[in-house]
């Protein structure tokens, strides 16, 4: 139900470099692809210094259902993903925990939704303690829909 294309709509954070860089928020859109019982392929195509990059992920499946595994390098870089609340054909909420940060991201069909999914979003952001102050929202235009072989970054080790 999670598989197709998705457009990252808006991202809740405290994470510093995402405030100071705001401003340079690029559209971004995510391919889900469901490889094996719960495993995601996750494909995230963004723009960087004007060309389409490609970011290939995968969310591991853990014991409890909507709960997923990003492997980064090292112990200290494992970020928990949590399926928050979900329309499948319309919009997710997800959460990204790694050590006591947290981070909550909004996912659309289209790159624009309704203000009851909108403001669905931010009373969830808000029952983690995260304010409007660290909420950005992303373009609605300008999106990548693929990469060359020479802009792709592939999370796997």
């Amino acid at each position: 139900q999670l598989s197709g294309k998705w457009f990252l709509v808006s991202m809740a954070s405290r994470c510093s470099y995402l405030g100071e860089h705001s401003h340079q928020l690029e559209a971004t859109t995510v391919t889900v692809t469901i490889l094996d019982v719960q495993t995601l392929a996750i494909s995230t195509f963004r723009k960087l210094d004007n060309m389409c990059w490609e970011i290939r992920q995968h969310y591991l499946p853990t014991q409890a259902p909507g709960r997923f595994l990003l492997k980064g390098e090292g112990d200290c870089s494992k970020v928990d993903v949590v399926l928050g609340e979900a329309d499948p054909s319309s919009f997710i909420i997800l959460y990204y925990q790694k050590g006591h940060s947290i981070s909550v991201k909004l996912y659309g069909r289209t790159s624009l939704l309704g203000d009851a999914i909108v403001d669905k979003f931010e009373q969830r952001v808000r029952a983690v303690g995260l304010s409007e102050d660290v909420t950005y929202y992303f373009p609605t235009y300008g999106f990548c829909d693929s990469a060359d072989e020479f802009h792709i970054l592939d999370g796997e080790l």
